[in-house]
């Protein structure tokens, strides 16, 4: 009576839990088969299935937290979790947790090894080093048996099973501890060897935090004490789902006492025959039922196992290979490969069969196989072992065979990548500098083999197409590039993609002889230029291209990355050149690179040792004598002394440096101004500063200009500018709208060189000048030459007309000077008046 009352308060009790759809928080850590995350983060594995199953009857709702072993610990004795799956039963835990009655698992731990280290007892981890899970039942048994035993173990925690496994494979540690369901499971992918070592069996539960869910741990204990009793339940269904051996149940053990008296002989044989024939029922039905979970095992692993006799045919095969074939497994028995697979892979397996039953050997081997129609191949590592009988005769052979045909795609996807350009399928540069290398090094080995050249190729102007018309059709015309180049080179060249709009060809194989090497590799390179200089088809529309081809030969004796670093010399030295055209490397190429790099490095240093110092030229007005002078750098080398602008100002504007030398110019330029106004007789100079183009063109050049005159205290108006026309072919109305914000400070600009450049009178006339200055290549020959004669005096008439001042500089003898001031002109400069001289020079002279 009272337990048919507990059992109506326990239905009533789970039918409140069912209509409640009651949230439960969930641990979930890496630890397959046992317990991991799904795709969309829900519990998975043997416990992760089994504790689905069990919501899903009860309406619970599962919230996963994904966390480490250890953390998923801390997590459930703080209570932020209700629920952790896959905890080992110890006395030390059940002090601060709560678990059901009935083992979900049975397991037990074994060390694993990296290849090479051998390991037969527990006593042979002394000096080891072995991986740990964090707070595991691993740990703490092997750091008690350490103690105890007195042999030093190092002993390293990990936070996950993974994590070690791959340490361990990584050469990291010598020995791992690990539940035996994960080793069996993972061993092979990470190459390790199981040992015989094993030590702790434990019973694996569903944990709460102490005191508390005791509602979920009695539904779980219900749940597993009913499936366990039946076969067919969902509990061994998740097992054979996760190919796992069913747990040992304790079955009830009967003990029949006969109490009959034995009458007769005849009566007690009768006995003895019932009871031997139970007794041969009884184990046959246990063989059935081994047999049974033997198959449901081998259909259960994702792997094809097999065996065959030693004519070939199948004597048994998993539901595996049952699939792969097409058939029930009773169906594929007594068949060879030729029912399954194409001739060329039945042959294979056949050879392959044929050194495992004649040899008697182990055989490990790729196998590609094709399908009897030809539709699906596939490649399986195999795994072939003879089997002897009693006589140690070999009678057949079993086989296992691991599907790795995905595996074998990610491989080549992933030697694709690392050696092949994604855009084009050309090789990468770091395929091209390998062969490149071997190359090398072949032709330095034999040096009386055929010599080798390397092409370094660059589309011109390349990036106009981007911005024109975008990248994607840059991207086309990369593809078309490669493939015209492709088709025209020989098969034994590699052409390659470096990146961008850079390509490279290696040639090997051309002539012993040097100069006729050379001359091959001249024509291969006028022959890719030609190529490219036919139109190729971009949106349904001819595009014209150029291409500039540097050339360096084995023959200069360097290693690899000396030859493309010569080959791309030469490739710009092509680009100066024009475009369009083929360069070979020469050693004066190496020595500009050198000087221009010595240079670069010279103007850092020079910035911060403030070796940069200011000259000044007079400028004169006609019956006024100096007004002002233009400012001109030099640079006080400490070893090589006066080193002239020309020298270093076209490394410094194409290094980016020419920003800092141009501030520290306009800074100097405006403190002197601010020196000058402090005495009348120079309070009205002014000086004339040369304004590079990225100076120009930075965004921050107005704020710079105003800031320098700001901190100074220079006033603006004898602040003068000098630009070129080369530097308003650029971006013309930004230039224009920051010199109307300068001259509305008050900064005067010239526009120097004029005449030389395009001298457009359509921007002329838009921009904010103050001034004009003639070359000195129109004064130079004035007297000799009618046509200078008439330009200069063209622009002293545009001057006065557009009421601009205009200014002749060159001017170096009294006849230049007489003849200027003869068609007008009212300021000058030039030697004849006044060289380029230090401040207290210019100032002595001026006196």
């Amino acid at each position: 009576m009272r337990i048919a009352v507990a059992a109506l308060l326990l239905l009533c009790v789970c039918s409140r839990l069912v209509a409640a759809e009651r949230e439960v928080v969930v641990g979930v850590y890496q630890n397959a088969p046992k317990i991991t995350a799904d795709a969309d983060g829900q519990p998975s594995g043997i416990l992760g299935d089994l504790l689905g199953e069990i919501a899903r009857s009860q309406q619970w709702q599962l919230k996963p937290v994904q966390c480490d072993w250890a953390y998923c610990l801390q997590l459930l004795q703080a209570g932020e979790i209700d629920l952790l799956p896959d905890v080992a039963y110890t006395e030390q835990r059940a002090l601060q947790l709560d678990f059901h009655e009935t083992p979900a698992l049975y397991s037990w731990s074994q060390l694993y090894t990296a290849p090479g280290v051998s390991l037969n007892s527990i006593e042979q981890l002394a000096g080891k080093t072995v991986l740990v899970l964090q707070d595991s039942v691993q740990q703490h048994y092997l750091q008690r048996w350490s103690t105890e035993s007195g042999i030093a173990v190092q002993l390293s925690t990990v936070r996950s099973m993974p994590e070690a496994f791959a340490l361990l494979s990584a050469g990291q540690a010598e020995v791992v501890a690990a539940n035996h369901y994960f080793g069996q499971a993972q061993r092979n992918k990470y190459n390790l060897t199981q040992s015989n070592v094993i030590f702790q069996p434990s019973r694996l539960f569903y944990a709460t935090k102490k005191g508390y869910n005791q509602d979920l741990l009695t539904v779980i204990e219900t749940r597993l004490a009913q499936w366990q009793s039946n076969a067919s339940s969902p509990y061994y269904q998740v097992l054979q789902r996760w190919g796992t051996n069913t747990p040992q149940r304790q079955v009830p053990q009967y003990v029949w006492l006969i109490l009959a008296m034995l009458s007769s002989l005849l009566l007690l044989a009768l006995a003895g025959a019932w009871w031997l024939k139970r007794q041969v029922s009884d184990k046959t039905r246990h063989l059935q039922v081994s047999e049974d979970r033997l198959n449901t095992i081998l259909n259960s692993v994702d792997a094809h196992i097999y065996i065959k006799d030693i004519k070939g045919r199948y004597q048994y095969v998993n539901r595996k290979v049952a699939q792969l074939f097409g058939c029930e497994p009773a169906e594929a028995v007594g068949r060879r490969d030729d029912a399954f697979f194409d001739a060329a892979s039945s042959a294979n397996i056949q050879q392959n069969d044929q050194k495992v039953l004649q040899l008697g050997e182990r055989l490990v081997e790729e196998e590609y196989n094709t399908s009897l129609d030809g539709e699906q191949s596939h490649t399986f590592l195999s795994v072939k072992l003879p089997l002897r009988d009693n006589r140690g005769h070999i009678y057949a052979l079993c086989g296992i065979s691991t599907d790795i045909t995905e595996l074998k795609q990610h491989q080549q996807e992933i030697h694709q990548l690392a050696f092949y350009d994604v855009l084009t399928g050309l090789p990468n540069r770091r395929m091209v500098l390998e062969r490149l290398k071997h190359a090398v090094e072949f032709k330095q080995r034999q040096t009386d083999s055929a010599q080798g050249a390397l092409l370094f190729i660059d589309l011109d102007h390349f990036k106009d197409l981007n911005d024109s018309l975008g990248h994607a059709m840059g991207d086309q015309l990369l593809q078309q590039v490669a493939q015209r180049l492709q088709t025209h080179l020989r098969k034994v060249d590699t052409l390659a993609r470096l990146g961008g709009d850079e390509f490279v060809v290696l040639l090997t194989d051309l002539h012993p002889d040097i100069e006729l090497s050379s001359q091959k590799a001249s024509l291969i390179g006028e022959k890719i230029v030609q190529l490219l200089a036919e139109p190729f088809e971009l949106q349904e529309r001819p595009y014209t291209i150029s291409a500039s081809v540097g050339v360096a030969m084995f023959s200069d004796g360097c290693n690899s990355d000396e030859l493309l670093q010569r080959a791309d010399l030469a490739m710009y030295d092509a680009k100066d050149r024009g475009r369009n055209g083929v360069r070979f490397f020469n050693q004066q190429m190496q020595a500009d690179v050198s000087s221009r790099a010595d240079i670069v490095n010279g103007l850092r240093l020079a910035l911060a040792q403030q070796q940069f110092v200011l000259h000044f030229q007079p400028q004169l007005q006609r019956d006024a004598g100096v007004v002002g002078a233009e400012v001109l750098i030099r640079w006080q080398h400490p070893t090589e002394g006066m080193i002239a602008p020309a020298h270093f100002i076209p490394v410094a504007e194409s290094s980016g440096q020419i920003q800092a030398i141009g501030r520290w110019v306009l800074q100097q330029s405006c403190h002197q101004l601010a020196e000058w106004a402090r005495w009348p007789e120079t309070a009205n100079w002014y000086l004339a500063v040369n304004i590079s183009a990225r100076q120009l063109h930075s965004s921050g050049f107005v704020a710079e200009v105003s800031k320098v005159l700001q901190d100074s205290g220079a006033r603006p108006q004898c602040l003068v500018l000098e630009i070129t026309e080369s530097q308003l072919l650029q971006d013309i109305d930004s230039v224009i709208a920051k010199m109307q914000q300068l001259t509305a400070l008050g900064v005067r600009f010239s526009l120097d060189d004029f005449g030389t450049g395009y001298s457009s009178l359509s921007y002329l006339k838009r921009l904010p000048l103050r001034q004009l200055k003639i070359d000195r290549s129109f004064v130079r020959d004035i007297l000799t030459d009618p046509n200078d004669k008439a330009i200069i005096k063209t622009i002293l008439a545009l001057g006065q007309s557009l009421e601009l001042a205009v200014i002749a500089e060159g001017v170096e003898t009294d006849d230049q000077y007489q003849k200027l001031l003869q068609l007008g002109c009212q300021q000058f400069q030039g030697y004849y008046f006044g060289k380029p001289e230090s401040l207290d020079v210019f100032m002595k002279n001026c006196k």
